[in-house]
């Protein structure tokens, strides 16, 4: 995707197979603001006000897309990738033997970490992807039954990005609920500098910096 038009075609081709805006915002990378944007201009919803800076006289958020499908679309550049994240785990010693993917992307990197670290496998689905509109903290997320489970288990966790580290909180307030502990989070790129959430080191490929001003 090139532009903000490719966004907001993307966003209503997934809002028209049934995805809920928080599922977009997963999808295309981006806050769950910037997909309820992206959906109402395309039609695919109401037109509704957003806060932020305009874009052709309507309004818009702040927000940065980033498009990793080139990694995503080859299995080969998948593998690599997750050995350089694991890497960056690895500091963490050898007793860790499970590893967390956040659904849906940081699921396979997820897998291909686990096998790069020798760990078993969960997968966790945000509450975000049930989210339409509204308070998104009346919404719970899932631990999937058909892989790992957490008991009482040190852990990573992965994700492909960070948009405003509210998934992962999330994720690590769901693993420390089962009993678990999170001990590092990984992720391809990270759009805020988060360095670590709730004690818990946060690392990143890429990390992606907005400079310049508000208007």
């Amino acid at each position: 995707m090139k532009n903000v038009d490719d966004l907001i075609e993307s966003a209503a081709e997934l809002a028209e197979r049934g995805l809920s805006k928080g599922e977009i915002a997963d999808e295309l990378n981006v806050s769950r603001e910037t997909a309820s944007w992206l959906v109402e201009r395309s039609g695919a919803a109401p037109q509704a006000t957003s806060r932020s800076t305009t874009t052709n006289g309507a309004s818009s958020p702040q927000d940065i897309h980033v498009d990793w499908s080139a990694i995503g679309r080859d299995s080969k550049r998948m593998g690599s990738i997750a050995e350089a994240m694991a890497d960056l785990l690895a500091k963490h010693g050898e007793g860790v033997d499970l590893t967390i993917g956040i659904e849906k992307a940081g699921a396979p990197i997820a897998t291909l970490i686990a096998r790069e670290l020798e760990t078993d496998l969960g997968t966790y689905t945000p509450a975000k992807h049930q989210w339409e509109e509204g308070d998104i903290e009346d919404l719970g997320g899932t631990f999937s039954r058909n892989f790992a489970g957490i008991r009482d288990r040190e852990c990573y966790i992965v994700d492909d990005t960070i948009t405003s580290g509210t998934t992962m909180q999330e994720t690590i307030d769901a693993i420390r609920a089962e009993g678990g502990e999170p001990l590092a989070c990984i992720v391809l790129a990270d759009k805020q500098g988060v360095e670590e959430l709730d004690g818990v080191p946060v690392y990143s490929l890429l990390q992606v910096i907005s400079v310049g001003k508000d208007e």
